[in-house]
């Protein structure tokens, strides 16, 4: 069934106080945290079940309207379903390959880990650029991964890359889970980046080559709410293991369940049906069609494989090397533009800044004045859950009002809540407490910042400064209003524990703020608006713009652009911090996002409901960008 529609009212109640009432008021057991992750899906399954109800009822109607309304009429969700209960292997095989996209999003659970690996290993907390290197480590892995997984995809098929995948993912949360020091962790995050490296360009292009063209978009975005979907897990398991003894290593080592189901049921799935009919396996394909497709769209999908194919197979692509066929590929017009559309939205996708919320989401919300671990996961599930919506939103709309004006009225809004927070970060910055010396002068001496007490300006520090990455110092809020002015300390377990024994607040990153709920707020904006548009389009769009022989290795090549545009923004993104603070980081992030928006205006075609002969055409007549505007 294709999953579509409004979230029930009453499992957001529920989901709200089960994961905000009640934490706040309690410490749970390992049992406890487990039930509540269990208890929120059961809610969500019922929720599932009360709509898979109601889409009965409205199959009935649109069965009856089906007379007077034209075919082309119907929503994509309608033919999605229609096509998928007539066919149900088709949504298994596109499930199936979508945990890859759940593998792609539970990588985020480096956020909430990273706070706790900081606790463990002391090297790791004081030095930024390691932070930098064990989040940024899986993507580097990444970028070679969609390399490989390229290749592959164009030598072995799709399935073979997908299992490969799954095998590395398995080895390296295993060696996360076990990682005595930092260097360990890395290794760790390296395989599981090539893995998820390979499956990110494959699973949506494996799930492409198996849809009919009228819900195409549908089951592709299957693998984007799925990304969203292993987002949202990866910060619930973030607060369940939250107090658990090694909770770190549980957190990294999980991921391993998903990799080991997928790699059973990838088992049981056929391979592209397109990939075997290039490769000379017609009566094999056919075999494969006749499974997902209605009996009588079969026919249809084999002409149109047989006519791309004789157009695409020429003597020209005789040459096996991978550089040889990388030239032609590049002196060849369609592709060219193909790419030139496909390395936008994936390079645009990544520096509008979003994985700075999947890798550092507490951190960021611990920049806005939330000290507390517990809360900054709390609040990063929330803006990860809206997330997950957004991705569900985009399936709904993705092939009636098309790709290209989902990404653009979602890069408007991304460029406006980016400005907002650059405005609202400032504004905390510029109001944050004050440095009081009689407050410092309360906890004697050795506990007072010694960066603070050699400054010869000590008298004007404000929090900020004291916070300030070569001071090697933390504040501790006055003991009555957390806005007063408070103490600049040495950062350490023992002075930590004497600022909170005198019931104060300990800040490491970030200071009070009144309006820090505001920077969350649009900081949820900002997700909501990123999700159904960017998050999940640019996959999308670079599963079906490719010529089919060209397929693996342009969707690798854009993959790599995606992931090299992610390493580069992870790995640089505390840095900037230090540099530019909070408010000058998303103002350069948005002035990113409106060059990519320009790009996107004059080079991303419209492929909308056309078939991949279609996306040919449209390309090597020079349509597409803003010519179709």
């Amino acid at each position: 069934m294709c999953l579509c529609g409004a979230d029930n009212a009453n499992t957001h109640f529920l989901l709200n106080f089960v994961l905000t009432q009640k934490l706040q008021t309690h410490s749970f057991s390992f049992l406890q945290r487990w039930s509540i992750i269990f208890f929120t899906f059961f809610i969500i399954m019922i929720s599932c079940h009360a709509n898979s109800i109601f889409l009965h009822h409205l199959q009935k109607r649109v069965n009856m309207a089906e007379r007077v309304i034209s075919h082309a009429d119907k929503t994509q969700f309608t033919e999605c379903w229609r096509t998928s209960s007539r066919t149900p292997f088709i949504m298994r095989l596109a499930l199936s390959a979508g945990i890859g996209g759940l593998l792609f999003g539970y990588t985020g659970v480096i956020s909430g880990a990273l706070l706790f690996i900081r606790e463990d290993f002391r090297i790791v907390d004081r030095k930024t650029w390691l932070q930098e290197t064990i989040v940024s480590t899986t993507v580097a892995g990444g970028i070679v991964g969609a390399g490989i997984g390229g290749w592959m995809n164009d030598k072995f098929g799709r399935k073979v890359p997908i299992l490969a995948a799954d095998t590395l993912l398995l080895i390296g949360s295993i060696i996360m889970a076990v990682a005595p020091n930092p260097w360990v962790i890395i290794l760790g995050r390296g395989v599981v980046g090539l893995g998820v490296g390979m499956t990110s360009m494959t699973a949506p292009l494996y799930i492409s080559e198996a849809s009919p063209h009228r819900i195409r978009g549908a089951l592709v975005s299957i693998n984007g709410v799925l990304i969203t979907g292993g987002q949202f897990l990866s910060y619930l398991t973030n607060l369940a293991f939250n107090h658990v003894p090694g909770n770190w290593r549980w957190m990294l080592g999980v991921s391993s369940v998903p990799a080991a189901l997928q790699f059973v049921l990838m088992l049981s799935l056929p391979e592209s049906p397109r990939w075997l009919y290039v490769n000379g396996k017609e009566e094999k394909a056919k075999l494969i069609l006749e499974k997902l497709y209605p009996a009588e769209d079969v026919e249809e999908e084999i002409q149109a494989m047989k006519t791309s194919v004789e157009q695409e197979t020429s003597p020209e692509l005789a040459g096996s090397g991978i550089f040889n066929k990388l030239n032609k590929a590049l002196s060849n017009v369609v592709v060219r533009r193909g790419l030139y559309a496909g390395i936008t939205v994936q390079v645009t996708q990544q520096f509008v800044g979003i994985n700075t919320v999947m890798y550092y989401g507490p951190t960021i919300i611990q920049f806005a004045g939330f000290a507390s671990h517990r809360t900054a996961l709390a609040l990063s599930l929330i803006t990860s859950g809206l997330n997950m919506i957004g991705s569900i939103i985009s399936m709904c709309f993705v092939d009636r009002y098309g790709r290209r004006r989902l990404m653009i009225l979602s890069m408007i809004g991304i460029i406006c809540c980016l400005i907002a927070l650059s405005i609202v970060f400032f504004r905390a910055s510029a109001t944050a407490p004050k440095v009081s010396l009689t407050e410092t002068a309360h906890f004697g001496h050795n506990a007072t910042c010694q960066a603070y007490i050699n400054a010869s300006d000590a008298s004007s520090w404000g929090c900020i400064r004291c916070l300030k990455r070569d001071n090697a110092c933390a504040f501790c809020s006055a003991p009555t209003d957390l806005y007063d002015a408070g103490s600049c300390l040495e950062r350490n377990d023992a002075v930590k524990g004497a600022c909170r024994g005198a019931g104060r607040t300990w800040y490491r990153r970030g200071c009070p703020s009144k309006i820090g709920f505001v920077a969350v707020i649009f900081l949820a904006l900002y997700v909501i608006v990123y999700s159904p548009g960017m998050g999940t389009v640019p996959w999308l769009l670079n599963s079906e713009i490719y010529p089919l022989n060209y397929r693996g290795l342009c969707g690798g090549i854009a993959a790599v652009s995606n992931w090299t545009s992610n390493l580069i923004v992870s790995g640089s993104f505390l840095t900037l911090v230090d540099l530019l603070e909070p408010s000058g980081t998303f103002l350069l992030f948005a002035g990113f996002s409106l060059i990519g928006l320009v790009f996107i205006f004059f080079l991303v075609p419209e492929t909308k409901g056309l078939q991949f002969e279609d996306v040919d055409k449209l390309l090597r007549s020079g349509g597409g960008g803003s010519s179709q505007v």
